[in-house]
């Protein structure tokens, strides 16, 4: 029986390039919409949670009403945690995709 060749693996470069992937992948936030908060108070939220001008939070706000949800935010899991940390200080419903 012959011994088939096995290329040497690297484990620790493997792993490296597991981990550089997944903070080059872009994370989401996700914000779904809601009958409790009004607009105002999700506006608000967005502007807090993102550093956004209301224009833009209204925009985002008009979305996820009229779509249900909406990606509000795209960075770096560090980032999105944050984001949606602050989101949720006032119950909104939301979560981080990767």
């Amino acid at each position: 029986m012959q011994e088939e060749a096995t290329p040497d693996i690297d484990v620790e470069t493997l792993q490296q390039e597991e981990e550089d992937e997944e903070q080059e992948t872009p994370w989401r936030v996700i914000l779904f919409d809601d009958d409790i908060h009004t607009f105002d108070e999700v506006i608000n939220q967005l502007i807090k949670a993102l550093g956004c001008t209301e224009a833009h939070a209204e925009k985002l706000t008009l979305k996820v009403h009229n779509e249900g949800k909406a990606r509000v935010f795209e960075g770096s899991f560090e980032e999105c945690f944050q984001v949606n940390g602050t989101l949720k200080e006032i119950q909104l419903i939301t979560e981080i995709k990767g």
